[in-house]
């Protein structure tokens, strides 16, 4: 009897390293999450691949995190762009620290999901992680790029009204933990409170000045941000997670093809937060196809 499990569990070893192998010589399979961001970073590494005669397969836009994670676990994908502070969420590490620092938010959902098959390669130097912003004619008049900054005017009672959903007000990981590290405190009549309050909302209100609102939540690669002349404030004590995109890839597809790591490098090497603002801004916008706006940004970066 043990002598026929052997003999199983060796060949159920060696149809999944067939299988694995199979996998990885056919086109890789690129998805992205269902957004405008997913669409432009992976049109971004698809156009990427296919420059360097790689065949690729386009599942593009396939749904939310835990859809497309699950499809790469299941080897259904082979390649997305993921965010490093999600990692909180994958590995239930909601409560640690390291997903405010940049490097070791990395870091640590680097090591931890190389355990399972799956290998991040270089972020950007971007963090679509909630924020406040402000209008570009504040920022400009007063000085204002930081948190620190927007305390100090608060404090000589600089005119603001801030813009937000519910969820931002209230949570404890948004407003107030950024009230409570900066040291300021908004009053009643300084909110205007958006029911849904989804930030293409707060950025509108304050674009246009709804019920005096020169300031909104947002994130930091929205895409409206440079279009409506808002100014993401610097979180220089890193309350908020941070949220930088990589390419996460299976390591059997990678093994088969070593020289994504270099080309993708090159790419997010060039996606600091305000290319990417731009980049989604062309698309969410000026309504132009992701596709054009890949293949103009890729024009000019080296191959």
């Amino acid at each position: 009897m043990k002598r026929s499990l052997i003999g199983l569990t060796v060949l159920t070893t060696a149809s999944l390293l067939t299988l694995t192998a199979a996998q990885a010589s056919g086109p890789v399979v690129v998805s992205s999450k269902i957004d405008t961001e997913g669409s432009v970073l992976g049109q971004l590494i698809i156009q990427r691949l296919e420059q360097a005669g790689i065949e690729v397969e386009d599942r593009l836009q396939l749904g939310g995190t835990s859809i497309v994670r699950s499809a790469l676990k299941a080897g259904e994908i082979d390649l997305y762009p993921e965010y490093t502070g999600n990692g909180a969420f994958f590995f239930d590490m909601a409560d640690s620290d390291v997903w405010n620092d940049a490097g070791e938010a990395y870091a640590t959902v680097r090591d931890l999901d190389a355990e399972e098959g799956l290998v991040w390669l270089m972020p950007a130097d971007a963090n679509n992680t909630w924020a406040m912003s402000v209008r570009g004619d504040l920022a400009r008049e007063h000085g204002l790029a930081t948190l620190e900054d927007l305390t100090d005017y608060l404090a000589e009672g600089g005119e603001f009204k801030f813009a937000a959903s519910a969820e931002f007000v209230e949570s404890e990981q948004a407003l107030p933990a950024f009230q409570q590290a900066y040291g300021f405190e908004l009053s009643s009549d300084q909110l205007l409170v958006l029911s849904g309050g989804n930030t293409a909302a707060t950025m509108r209100a304050a674009a246009q000045q709804t019920s005096g609102v020169n300031a909104a939540m947002t994130y930091g690669t929205d895409g409206g941000l440079g279009a409506l002349d808002l100014v993401v404030l610097e979180d220089t004590l890193g309350v908020q997670p941070v949220y930088q995109p990589a390419p996460v890839v299976r390591e059997a597809v990678l093994e088969a093809h070593p020289e994504i790591e270099s080309l993708l490098a090159t790419v997010f090497q060039a996606l600091d937060l305000e290319t990417l603002q731009r980049l989604n801004g062309q698309v969410a916008v000026d309504g132009l196809d992701p596709r054009r706006v890949a293949e103009d940004f890729l024009a000019d970066l080296p191959e």
